[in-house]
Order: structure tokens, then sequence, then C-alpha cells
């Protein structure tokens, strides 16, 4: 006969069951049977305080991102799961596998606006992969289970279950479950059809002028590997999309970095003048492709990817290609032939020494700019041997741009939603993740700002994080905007900030104002010297904008390009 428990405990005999070691959570009067039993009965899962909802859901991202499992985050009912949504949405849009539990009113109050109620469900279903209703203790285990086969299996997303109060405290009969039964939900791992396979590989062979636009789906499928075999047997320049990067090594010869809105002129016009391209676990949004009538006019292209609702979404494919990355690379890299290119990749080359102005804006000039920071920082960190949480903004792109990735999986940020305030949360779950190893944070000011009380989780947790404020006094993107397409009209976006140094010292940090270029270097030698969290505050030329810069309704080969003679506060277009 099986033991008798309450589905407070069935949740954590659940998490116990599926490897679960954390849980990123704020409890409340809808949670607080859970919490109850994660003391009374020892359960050895972590749970990590947060400060606000938000960052709990950030937190199992950036932990799900980093080490490829579930990130879980728990919260109450009402307000407390409402505040998960922003950062579920950032999840889905991204593909991260998170679990998300949260409490619920009775189900005697269900419908009855009772305090606190929300229909989380509701508010939930349009951005995640499924969500559950728990009203009877005798469904807990089958939810729970399901919810974690649904994120992590085929393309990876967000589960949240929410549990009424009285299923948490009622009893009933519990065994683990081995084994998930859903009809209709097929996620099976297999590479693509073997005649979509052969079309693929004989436009690759046929083709005088290839390319590879790699997205994150290749890291998710851990194709790295084949990815960089077929680069190069074939011979065929790598872009990237900004979730992509990191999935080929920036410092390798066949590398062209990240195009779109704001990647360098060479990649953009690689990509417009290629004739077959092949798009491996990319979505092919907008921001990569400007507008969709216009990218890529010359190319025949191919899409490798495991969702099929991708393939054709935004673009006419001429060969879809649905399968698992890794294996679909597997299958087409002995068909495809080795080749050079000799003219394709001089023609490349040649656009890249016409237009790669990268080291005159982060070297030549007397302000403090980011792109300086970002190039030190990258030299400072062995070359980029770190994992970087970006926020979202100027200095997103600026990393993007200026600190070349060659580790796997070593730059987490929010693309599909661009989220600000993501990357301090995301970077404890990074931390928590990989204790071992050299976590940096960069966010704006704005961003920071957004999140910044998770510092007392930082703080609580002991978490090494380094923290590298872009503090340009201003919400910089959006200011850019501003600057060049509307007159230089800066309403809504200069900012107030506070000292961060102070602000840091409060929560017991030690921190650093920097204003010169002469200071950056030092600064976060300190920083990485201390065997705990520090911050810096980087102090930059508040009117450097981000360059090259697709205009909105344009192609990606029409870019406002950087100024030349490079002036940081210039924002012209050159």
């Amino acid at each position: 006969m099986h033991e008798k428990k309450s589905g407070a405990q069935i949740v954590w005999e659940s998490l116990l069951s599926e490897g679960v070691e954390v849980v990123f959570g704020l409890p409340g009067g809808a949670t607080l049977p859970m919490y109850d039993a994660l003391a009374k009965d020892r359960y050895p899962i972590r749970h990590v305080l947060v400060t606000h909802e938000q960052g709990a859901s950030h937190m199992a991202d950036g932990y799900a991102r980093a080490t490829g499992r579930v990130g879980v985050c728990m919260a109450t009912s009402g307000p407390g799961a409402t505040n998960l949504i922003t950062g579920l949405t950032t999840a889905n849009m991204d593909s991260s596998p998170v679990v998300a539990i949260t409490g619920q009113v009775p189900t005697s109050l269900l419908g009855r606006d009772g305090f606190q109620e929300a229909d989380v469900q509701g508010v939930s279903l349009p951005v995640t992969k499924h969500n559950y209703l728990v009203t009877d203790v005798r469904d807990l285990a089958q939810a729970l289970k399901e919810a974690f086969y649904i994120a992590r299996t085929g393309r990876p997303g967000p589960v949240l279950i929410d549990i009424c109060k009285d299923a948490q405290q009622a009893e009933t009969e519990f065994e683990h479950l081995e084994s998930v039964n859903l009809p209709g939900y097929n996620p099976t791992l297999t590479a693509a059809d073997p005649a979509a396979i052969e079309r693929a590989a004989r436009l690759i062979n046929e083709s005088e002028r290839p390319l590879i636009v790699a997205g994150q789906g290749v890291s998710i499928a851990q194709a790295e590997a084949e990815l960089r075999n077929l680069a190069e047997k074939a011979n065929i320049p790598v872009a990237t999309s900004l979730l992509g990067i990191s999935a080929f090594p920036e410092t390798h010869p066949l590398s062209l970095g990240m195009g779109g809105m704001h990647g360098e002129a060479f990649t953009n016009y690689a990509m417009q003048e290629c004739d077959v391209l092949i798009a491996v676990g990319a979505r092919l949004d907008d921001r990569l492709t400007g507008v969709f009538s216009t990218f890529a006019p010359k190319a025949r292209l191919i899409h490798i990817d495991l969702d099929p609702s991708e393939v054709g979404k935004n673009l006419t494919i001429d060969t879809p290609v649905v399968g698992d990355a890794l294996l679909t690379l597997r299958a087409l890299l002995p068909l495809v032939e080795a080749t050079e290119h000799p003219a394709w990749l001089a023609q490349i080359g040649q656009w890249r020494s016409d237009t790669d102005q990268r080291d005159v804006l982060a070297q030549e000039t007397e302000e403090l700019v980011p792109p300086f920071i970002m190039r030190q920082l990258w030299h400072l960190t062995n070359e980029g041997d770190c994992t970087i949480v970006s926020d979202v903004g100027q200095h997103q792109m600026w990393e993007a741009q200026y600190f070349p990735h060659t580790k796997r999986r070593s730059l987490i940020t929010s693309g599909g939603l661009g989220t600000m305030g993501f990357a301090l949360p995301a970077a404890v779950g990074v931390q928590i993740g990989h204790p071992d190893e050299e976590v940096w944070v960069v966010a704006g000011d704005g961003g920071f700002q957004m999140t910044m009380p998770e510092l007392s989780t930082v703080v609580t947790e002991g978490l090494p994080l380094k923290i590298a404020i872009i503090n340009n006094g201003y919400l910089g993107m959006v200011r850019q905007w501003q600057d060049v397409f509307y007159d230089k009209r800066y309403a809504g976006t200069p900012l107030f900030n506070p000292d961060f140094v102070k602000i840091a010292d409060a929560y017991g940090l030690p921190a650093q104002t920097v204003s010169r270029k002469e200071d950056v270097e030092a600064a976060i030698r300190q920083a990485q010297a201390h065997n705990g969290p520090f911050l810096i505050d980087f102090q930059v030329e508040p009117f450097a904008n981000v360059f090259p810069m697709v205009a909105p309704g344009k192609s990606v080969a029409d870019m406002i390009r950087r100024p030349m003679p490079m002036t940081a506060v210039e924002g012209t277009e050159g």
C-alpha cells in the first residue's frame, strides 16, 4: 500500500524525483502549506528567497539556460503569480525550460473574487508552453510529472502549475510516476526527413556563396561541434542571431558575428549577397532580417529547425528541414562536399576591411565609451573565459559587438521579449547553476534599477557576481531613437539615478565608480580579486550611439553606419 502524503509533500517529493536542487521563490498565504512542508520535512532542496517574484522567474530562466536543466520558481496566488508573468513570457520567447509553481485560493473561492485570487491559468495561457490548474490532490503528481516532461522536451519552454490551497492540504496515496503519456504530444528528437536533408546538401554543394545563420537552437541541441564541422568542411561563413552568439566561436576565421539591426555591415552584406542561406535553430525574426520581403533576396533558403511552426512563419523557405539540429547536422555532414569558395570569402574579407570600424570607437576617443569597457572586460577575463549576462538596451548591443564569445552558453540575455531588468536576477540563477564560473552582469542604469533589490538575494546567497553598470543617465536605446528619428526630443528618457556605490554599500557590497578610461582595467581587476560580489558604476559618455543601425522598414543592407571621423557624441547618420 502506498504511503499517504499531503499535496504540499507531493510537490517536494516530485521535485526531488525530477532532480531539482534549487527553487527560487517568495512565500505567501496560498503557498504556506508547501513552505511548511519544506521546513517540517527538511527536504534537501535549496530555496532561494527573492525580493520580487519577477526576479524568481528570471532566476529560474537563467539557471535553465546556463545548465540546460529545468529551472523552478514558486509564487503565491494573485499578485505573486501575476508578477511571474514577465519572466515566463521571456522564457517562452527564448525557449527556456522553466516550471512555475503557484498557489491558488481554495477551490470553494474559485471564481468568487476571493482575496488574492487571479485567473492565473487564463493569464498565463498565451505565454507558456502549457499550464495546469490543480483542484484535486489526486491529480497533482501527474500534473507535476507532465509539467517537467513538457518543459524540457521538444522545443523547451515554461510550464505553470497553479495549485489550490486545499489541494495542497489534502492527502492522498502517493507513488512516484515513471512515465508520461500525452496523446498528441510526441516530442521525440529525430533527424529531418532524409529527402529534405539530401535536397539541402544538393543546394549547399551547388552554391558559390553559401552562408550559415546560427540561432540559439544550435546550443539547445548541443550541436556546436557539428555546426563547426559543417562550416569548416565546406568553408561556409557563419553569422548568428543575438541568441545564437556563442554557438560558433567568434574568433574563428569563418565567424561573421551577429547580423541584423545592429549587426556589422559586412555580416549584413553577406546575408544579402549569399546564394544559399542555411538557417540552423534560428527564428529568422525581424531584428535579424529587417523587412522580411527584402531579406536575402538572392538566396535559396534552407531552414533547419525542430519546431515546424517556425519554418515559413516569416519567410518563404525553399527547403524546409524539420528535425533536431544535432541529428540533422550529423546526417547532413557526410552529404556535403569539401569546398573552398575563395572568391566568396575574399569578397567578405573586403567588406570586413572596408566597414569594420569597431576598434576606432573602442580606442580612439578620449571619453569613456561602452565599447572600450567591453573590450577591456574581454581581455581581462582571459579573452572571454566567463559568462556574461546582459540586460536589454544599448549596452546589450555593444556587448554583442565588442565581446567575442568562444565558449558555449557564455552569453545569456533576453532576445525575443527584450526584458529590461533581466540581467541581475538571471545572473543569480546562472551563478547558482555554475558556482565556480566567473559571471558578469552587464546592465544599463535604467534596466538595473528595475530589479536592483535582488542585490539582497546576491548578498544573502553569498554569490560572487561581478556587476558592471553602463551608466549614461538615459534610457539609452530609446534616447538613441529619439536622437536619430525624432529630432532629439528626449521625452521621458533622461534618468535620475541614485548613487549606485552608496546603494551597493547599503547592501554590504564593495563598489567603485569609474569615469575615466585609465581606471577601467584596475576596477575590473579589483572586482575579480574580490571573492564576493562587486559592483562597478561605469559613468560613460551619455550620447554614444550603437552603430551600425538598421532603421525600421529598411533592408538589413541599408544601414546607418558609424560616423567617420568618429566622434562619440555625434549621433548623426554620417
